[in-house]
């Protein structure tokens, strides 16, 4: 059986850098496209935050530069909680996949592992 599946994942970076959150941002995406056999034609949507610290670059940019020409993005603001991690971007995948919500690999990365940590991926694990 098919199902739309949520899949989660986030990153930071060192600073507000048009390069840096596009770098991160795709390194971000290989590793949930790389631990989930994910392909773009089954990607239904993907929806992108940036906390307000960051405004270089929308992060939906790295989703193009990985070929996902075809998949409706949206980026916007994370809220700006007090107290809450910097300089993240976080993402959310909506995935066409037989896969059960169990098997789903989330991928949380750099700072953002202590958002997460049983999603916390080992930055060697793939790529």
């Amino acid at each position: 059986m098919t199902a739309v599946r949520g899949v989660r994942g986030a990153t930071t970076v060192a600073a507000n850098d048009r390069e840096e959150i596009v770098s991160a941002t795709k390194d971000l995406l290989q590793r949930i496209v790389a631990l989930n056999a994910m392909a773009s034609e089954d990607v239904a949507s993907v929806w992108f935050t940036a906390t307000p610290d960051l405004d270089a670059e929308f992060p939906a940019a790295a989703a193009r530069e990985i070929g996902w020409t075809d998949v409706p993005l949206i980026c916007s603001r994370e809220i700006p909680v007090p107290g809450a991690l910097g300089r993240c971007i976080r993402v959310l995948i909506h995935w066409n996949t037989g896969r059960s919500q169990r098997e789903v690999r989330h991928v949380f990365l750099r700072e953002a592992r202590s958002l997460r940590p049983q999603w916390a991926v080992d930055e060697k694990e793939v790529v």
